[in-house]
């Protein structure tokens, strides 16, 4: 298992859950939106819709208008019905994908994104070239277009979370928590070495904190206690190895809890159910 230096283990903030919990882009649409365009709600999943011109507005059962008169990205890290309704003849030119979370509504990212990012595309930092590159090849024609406008669709998935995270614009949960200077280092911890005896001592150091002030700011912006944060990480970790199809003494090495009974144990108090139980309700499915 990779060893890091506490001392800078805010030096990347997104690798573990990329690496653990991967998002994959497939576009499905670029061109031309003219009048009403209504979007069932996936079945899983999000989308992520790049309007490079026009204006629209954003209809959400329930919600006034949203009103998008420049070049913007529209992220929905979740299920949402909407319409996009845009001037019949003059339309807007859009490049929409689909996006698939690694672990489904288990995976982290998920969870910590608000139901609808909205950003002008002049604000995502670094941006400029790769969406340049991405309409170019959206709009064109050129052989293998699909191939690599999906993985422009991905760059620029963590360009916005880089963004979500350097302008403080998460309020609450993880990705808030990755945004503080000193508790972003305790997270990264947990994330890269989740095998770790992690005591609130350690954690509290590794940011730099007093136990107590460290335990309480990160109860105030994460959303729960650092005990049950790690609980849930190595969990989700859990899962995603069950969906591989590995053996339950390896990821009980792995994800810090040395035995199968004591897995189970932390895996029913978080899921209601055992990991044979849940590895079976999947199959299932």
């Amino acid at each position: 298992m990779r060893s890091i230096d506490l001392t800078d283990a805010c030096t990347d903030r997104l690798d573990a859950l990329l690496n653990h919990f991967p998002v994959r882009a497939r576009m499905f649409h670029s061109g031309a939106l003219c009048g009403v365009t209504d979007f069932a709600a996936p079945g899983a999943g999000g989308q992520i819709h790049l309007v490079r011109s026009g204006a629209m507005d954003i209809i959400h059962p329930g919600q006034p208008a949203l009103q998008v008169s420049v070049p913007s990205l529209l992220l929905y890290p979740r299920p949402i019905s909407r319409r996009f309704v845009t001037d019949a003849e003059r339309g807007a030119d859009l490049a929409c994908a689909e996006l698939r979370f690694d672990g489904g509504a288990d995976n982290p990212i998920i969870g910590a994104l608000p139901d609808l990012v909205c950003l002008p595309l002049a604000a995502i930092d670094g941006a400029e070239h790769v969406l340049e590159l991405l309409f170019e090849e959206a709009f064109g024609n050129n052989c293998g277009r699909y191939a690599l406008v999906d993985r422009l669709f991905e760059v620029v998935l963590i360009q916005v979370l880089r963004q979500l995270m350097e302008a403080n614009q998460i309020r609450g949960g993880m990705l808030a928590g990755l945004s503080h200077p000193k508790l972003r280092k305790a997270l990264v911890a947990m994330h890269e070495q989740p095998a770790q005896e992690w005591s609130l001592d350690a954690l509290a150091n590794a940011s730099g904190m007093s136990r107590s002030v460290f335990a309480g700011a990160f109860r105030s912006i994460v959303g729960c206690t650092p005990g049950a944060y790690l609980q849930g990480w190595r969990i989700r970790l859990a899962q995603q190895a069950l969906r591989q199809g590995r053996q339950l003494k390896m990821i009980a090495i792995e994800v810090g809890y040395g035995s199968e009974a004591a897995l189970s144990r932390a895996f029913k108090a978080q899921c209601g159910i055992t990991p044979r139980e849940w590895r079976q309700t999947r199959q299932a499915g």
